[in-house]
């Protein structure tokens, strides 16, 4: 650490010094000195924890990777097919997905946000879990198991465990993917229909109640809720392709936001903006993390070396 460097060298500087001492002037060699010692020490630790807490943006890119709001500087946690990342509400750990078995399973990991004490959670072979989400306390993780059954047929669970994997309970009343918590405590998903398109719905959280929220007949995805729980963005191709939206909590005043091809939408912290992948204008090439205000105003490149699945941190 820098601060450790300055502190020893300073010091033997204030020791040689302080053999010295025969007047006035050498005693204030070594006052300065001090003062020197214990404020570059201080400023240092001050640069590293503003360096630390800046870079609130998670999405993946080969691994999983933070950056700052401006996309000025990455940094990379982890490396291989990782993606879906969801921040614990205090910051300090980040969930995500994980491929295994030749990509034939998905599965829930979590890893420290300096990119150490990496865990896996799930180990459900031949499944693939994702999406997953914390509770406003930390103690919970909800994700999306989606597999093939014996007779080929695609299922779509919706399950919740403890944040350290334990626990693992279906909530059997949910058929869907894409979920994530409400800052209520509810949850809002991706809900899978037999004989029509994905919609956007919203539950307890034991599976009661479900409200359906987008009657388009068109598919909806990967719906986040805002942070003062007013208004769901999400993605829905109901324009022909995959578009950013954004609606009340109730599902009125469904307004698109992005113009081209785009999804996995996150709030900023104070709900005025939201990040988005999207591979631009044109929809070729690398897909990256775009930043916009909620009223479709402002739209910005973050990253420009590939990013998606993106996840905004809520610092209390």
């Amino acid at each position: 650490m820098i601060e450790k460097y300055i502190f020893c060298k300073i010091q033997n500087i204030i020791k040689r010094h302080s053999m010295k001492i025969q007047n006035l002037e050498h005693l204030k060699i070594v006052f300065i000195l001090n003062f020197i010692l214990y404020s570059s020490v201080a400023l240092c630790q001050v640069s590293d924890k503003s360096k630390s807490i800046s870079h609130t943006i998670a999405y993946g890119s080969k691994g999983i990777c933070l950056t700052n709001v401006e996309g000025t500087s990455e940094v990379r946690l982890t490396n291989g097919d990782h993606g879906y990342p969801a921040w614990s509400p205090d910051g300090k750990q980040i969930a995500f997905y994980s491929y295994h078995d030749e990509k034939k399973t998905w599965s829930i990991h979590t890893v420290n946000s300096d990119g150490t004490n990496r865990k896996r959670l799930t180990y459900a072979k031949d499944k693939w879990d994702s999406t997953p989400s914390w509770s406003a306390d930390g103690k919970k993780i909800l994700f999306a198991r989606e597999y093939r059954n014996s007779e080929g047929i695609k299922k779509y669970e919706i399950w919740i465990m403890n944040s350290d994997g334990s626990q693992e309970k279906q909530i059997k009343l949910l058929v869907g993917g894409n979920c994530s918590f409400t800052p209520d405590g509810r949850i809002v998903y991706s809900a899978e229909f037999k004989d029509k398109k994905s919609e956007i719905c919203i539950a307890d959280i034991d599976g009661k109640n479900i409200t359906q929220l987008t009657h388009n007949n068109t598919n909806a995805w990967h719906p986040k809720v805002s942070p003062d729980g007013k208004q769901i963005a999400y993605s829905s191709d109901k324009d022909g392709t995959r578009k950013i939206y954004v609606m009340d909590i109730d599902g009125s005043n469904q307004k698109r936001l992005t113009n081209t091809r785009s999804g996995g939408p996150s709030w900023s912290p104070d709900g005025s903006q939201i990040i988005f992948q999207s591979k631009g204008e044109g929809g070729n090439g690398k897909s990256n993390v775009y930043i916009i205000n909620k009223d479709g105003s402002s739209l910005r490149k973050i990253t420009s070396q590939g990013g998606w699945q993106v996840a905004w941190y809520r610092r209390p």
